[in-house]
């Protein structure tokens, strides 16, 4: 053993848990708008629109809900630190050249579930991750996501995390869930029903319901 194994082993740890308690900040920060955004609707819309709701659930300091009309959005931070892959446009910037520490990052994944889903215990319905936020120990962000995420403008040498791009890119991520609409399943795929299929629907209500069956995350040709 000797003094460069250690030193190793001291800056790449410092360099995580650097990392980790920046995106842990950056998921405070997602809480407190979400937060925010249901406590607006709440005193200026929801007395006059009874039937649509906005709900904030904390779940742990690594992950909440916001549910809003049908859907729900749930916003869950990764505790591993990750690197960008060599091929990934990011390496190839300056920024990184000049740094290649600033490549680690921090996740924090969107997800979209129908409501239902989970008012019903329907355990066989399918989710869609439709962003991720990846942050850096400098607080530099990088977006990978569906439409109005995707059109936020990625910098990730300028790009700074702060109160107003979470509070940006939480309102593109329910803007893309609003108009993410769910699609009447293939006719050809659910025309045959096997007995045992239908008491299971009877009792507990677990016919398989998703906004895209068959969807990908990494193409979009399937979406309206």
């Amino acid at each position: 053993m000797d003094d460069n194994l250690c030193n190793l082993l001291i800056s790449k740890g410092q360099l995580k848990q650097d990392i980790f308690g920046v995106t842990l900040e950056t998921m405070k920060l997602f809480k407190e708008c979400a937060k925010g955004f249901e406590e607006f609707y709440r005193d200026h819309y929801a007395d006059e629109h009874k039937n649509v709701s906005v709900l904030y659930k904390n779940k742990n300091q690594y992950q909440f809900q916001l549910q809003f009309a049908g859907d729900v959005l749930i916003f869950m931070m990764h505790s591993n630190i990750f690197e960008f892959s060599r091929e990934h446009e990011v390496m190839k910037t300056p920024y990184i050249r000049e740094d290649k520490t600033r490549s680690y990052c921090g996740m924090i994944q969107i997800f979209n579930f129908l409501r239902d889903s989970f008012e019903y215990n329907r355990i066989n319905d399918l989710g869609y991750m439709i962003g991720r936020i990846l942050i850096n120990k400098e607080g530099h962000y990088f977006i990978e996501g569906k439409r109005e995420l995707a059109k936020v403008l990625n910098n990730f040498s300028v790009n700074q995390i702060n109160k107003e791009t979470v509070s940006d890119i939480l309102k593109s991520a329910i803007i893309y869930t609003i108009n993410f609409d769910l699609l009447v399943p293939d006719y050809e795929k659910t025309k045959i029903i096997t007995v045992d299929d239908m008491l299971e629907i009877e009792d507990q209500n677990r016919i398989q319901t998703g906004k895209r069956l068959g969807f990908r995350f990494e193409q979009d040709k399937d979406l309206p």
